[in-house]
């Protein structure tokens, strides 16, 4: 029977590119180039929270690395490494060589080199921690704090499909075959838009990854640089796999709606046409979608100019009573 440092040497250790140490050491060690800062972020998957049990193990390597990635993207930093904590219920090799093969065929793409890590036994669920470590011009960061009176407020590719495929998967809408076929791929292989972010690095003025829905998250961004924002819902980028589905849950999922890791950033309004430019480069679809105001607060518009009265909720773990 495999033991722990025979799954490692079997399924996470691969070649370290050069001036990199990586798996088989107390501690991976990685140069930065002079004049760059460290970016790092780390996300925690809990089987049953963030993903349910019986998810393709391949999507699931993959999103657990995607989450991370989309916060390096929304700080316009390079991935350099990263390292995998995985605690888990039982040995399944099987589960473990796709869960390994949708991991690291994401970290090829994105030259984010598996480094180091851990794996234990859980009681009962399986917990997944990844920390991503990238690296970005000092000064150069795209924080939340730097959005501008006047900016206008941008976001990537489409909104709302990985909200309706999760609510299908949890049974909260009634079974639909084709319409789970059309958005499931958004829920379990989100694609982070590293590229973008390097891309937009000196045009925009801040910048934000889509996880908790767009109202939550660009209210980080409104609350960081003390301003408001006014957003226009006809503008919004509806995945066209919603087609045909009532408002309402449309208005929640492209609102509301989590675990998009899409981009939403503001530039200079001056700036409209290099922004259309960097996305352009990279294959990146953007839409302009509000503006920045200097009054603090968040106001929706309908299709007629009028403010909606209510607005959809992101997620959060620990919700106020």
């Amino acid at each position: 029977m495999a033991s722990e440092f025979d799954l490692i040497a079997r399924y996470f250790t691969r070649s370290a590119p050069a001036g990199l140490l990586g798996v088989g050491d107390d501690c991976a060690l990685f140069p930065v180039p002079p004049g760059e800062q460290v970016a790092t972020s780390t996300d925690l998957l809990l089987e049953g929270r963030h993903f349910f049990p019986d998810v393709d193990p391949k999507a699931l390597g993959h999103k657990a690395l995607a989450v991370n990635l989309s916060d390096l993207a929304a700080m316009g930093a390079r991935p350099i490494g990263c390292v995998l904590g995985l605690a888990l219920p039982r040995l399944d090799e099987p589960w473990l060589a796709a869960f390994a093969d949708g991991f690291h065929a994401l970290a090829a793409v994105h030259g984010c080199p598996l480094i180091g890590g851990d794996t234990t036994r859980s009681a009962h669920d399986l917990a997944i921690s990844v920390t991503v470590f990238g690296a970005v011009p000092a000064g150069a960061a795209l924080r939340r704090d730097g959005a501008r009176a006047d900016d206008d407020i941008w976001v990537s590719g489409e909104l709302g499909a990985a909200d309706v495929a999760y609510r299908l998967l949890d049974g909260q809408y009634p079974a639909d075959a084709a319409r789970l076929a059309a958005t499931r791929g958004a829920l379990e292989w989100p694609e982070p838009q590293v590229a973008l972010g390097l891309a937009l690095r000196g045009t925009a003025h801040a910048a934000i990854d889509i996880s908790d829905g767009l109202l939550q998250d660009l209210g980080h961004i409104l609350a960081a640089s003390r301003v408001g924002a006014v957003l226009r819902e006809d503008r919004m980028p509806v995945a066209a796999a919603l087609a045909g589905m009532p408002a309402d849950p449309v208005r929640r999922a492209v609102l509301g709606g989590g675990d998009v890791y899409q981009l939403c950033f503001t530039a200079p309004a001056a700036r409209r046409d290099a922004v259309l430019a960097a996305a352009q480069a990279v294959g990146a679809r953007v839409t302009r979608v509000g503006r920045i105001v200097a009054q603090p607060g968040l106001a929706v518009l309908d299709a007629d100019g009028q403010a909606l009265a209510q607005l959809p909720a992101g997620f959060d773990h620990f919700p106020a009573a």
